[in-house]
């Protein structure tokens, strides 16, 4: 789990230092858009829609653009329609990457994926081809300072969720996907706030490269990320401590 946390906080500082607001707000949009198609244009009985909405206030996104999303989900509002696709593939060394999109163009959003792949070494792979390396998880990042670790196990346990563990300021609450709604409501019926949210393939096992080999593995993972069409990547790769001092 610490690859995990680690190149999520690598992502965050790296959304605000490169002053890249607008591609996230183009992403949280299109996640509200389907979510909305998907459980309808009520967050309170939505909870994917819900999440989205949450992402959407944290990055300062306004209520009428997320207002629009929604009714273009619900389909109020004519808008491009969104599809959820996967695609899976290996880095050099061996690395396997999974990469979760929201797409209007699937034959765009592949083939620039496979360019990527090409250009760093790599070869995008067929459907199920690393999905076997990867458990879909719920995964929480709560803020450690103020709570109490045994009283919030307490909580997140009653609610369905896995494990808890702490990682330097943060909890990291991990969830089987039917408890992510839950567990979600139970922080927030407890007033806990958290950090980040989301559905994530966690890798069940990870391979520690040296670290110029790694770096060119993150420098892939980086551009994947930033592709419009991509909602998350997630990958193989063992985040050390050499090289999340390497990537700064």
């Amino acid at each position: 789990m610490s690859g995990h946390s680690k190149w999520s906080k690598i992502k965050r500082q790296k959304a605000v230092t490169d002053h890249r607001r607008s591609k996230v707000w183009a992403r949280i949009t299109r996640d509200i858009m389907v979510a909305a198609r998907e459980g309808g244009g009520d967050p309170g009985m939505n909870a994917r829609l819900a999440l989205s909405v949450d992402k959407a206030k944290a990055e300062n996104m306004p209520k009428d653009n997320i207002t629009r999303a929604i009714k273009r989900g619900t389909g109020e509002i004519q808008g491009a329609d969104y599809e959820e696709v996967s695609y899976e593939g290996y880095a050099p060394n061996g690395i396997a990457i999974f990469v979760d999109a929201l797409t209007d163009n699937t034959n765009r959003t592949v083939s620039d994926l496979r360019a990527m792949f090409s250009k760093a070494g790599g070869q995008l792979g067929n459907s199920g081809s690393v999905a076997f390396l990867f458990d879909q998880k719920g995964i929480f990042e709560v803020k450690a300072e103020g709570q109490d670790e045994l009283d919030l196990f307490e909580l997140v346990a009653d609610a369905g969720a896995e494990d808890l563990v702490q990682e330097e300021d943060q909890f990291i609450v991990t969830t089987p996907v039917e408890a992510f709604g839950a567990v979600q409501s139970a922080l927030e019926a407890a007033g806990i706030p958290v950090e980040d949210a989301n559905l994530q393939r966690i890798p069940t096992m990870t391979k520690t490269l040296q670290v110029d080999e790694a770096q060119k593995v993150a420098a892939l993972l980086e551009k994947i990320e930033d592709h419009q069409d991509v909602q998350t990547v997630n990958s193989t790769l063992e985040f050390d401590e050499e090289l999340v001092a390497a990537l700064g």
